[in-house]
């Protein structure tokens, strides 16, 4: 365990009960703010760029956020399990990835010829 997170450790448990509900209250108000910015930003942009350049209609603040969760199942995925399934899957296809490598490496080098070159 790193010396921040005993840091950390320490001067949370020295904190009063009301002091913690107040610091969970803080973030979670803080992650909501970040969070309503994130459709903002996408309202703003969109608005900004797609009407004059394409001639669509100006999106709404929650077409926005309608959009930005489509953008994000389309080009994320809906890979939100806590298991870490989509991080092994990941390194599975790099390790996978690295072993063809490495053996098609290995094949030009013990033959002694340099591949030859195709029309």
């Amino acid at each position: 365990m790193s010396e921040n997170s005993r840091d950390f450790e320490a001067w949370w448990s020295d904190q009063s009960l009301p002091v913690k509900i107040l610091v969970v209250i803080g973030f979670a108000i803080l992650g909501f703010g970040i969070l309503a910015l994130f459709g903002w930003a996408v309202m703003l942009l969109w608005n900004w760029i797609v009407p004059e350049t394409f001639g669509l209609k100006p999106l709404t603040y929650w077409k926005a956020w309608g959009l930005f969760l489509l953008c994000s199942i389309l080009f994320k995925g809906m890979s939100t399990s806590s298991n870490g399934s989509g991080k092994r899957a990941d390194r599975k296809r790099k390790e996978q990835l690295r072993s063809y490598m490495k053996g098609a490496s290995d094949q030009g080098e013990g033959s002694g010829n340099a591949p030859e070159a195709r029309p």
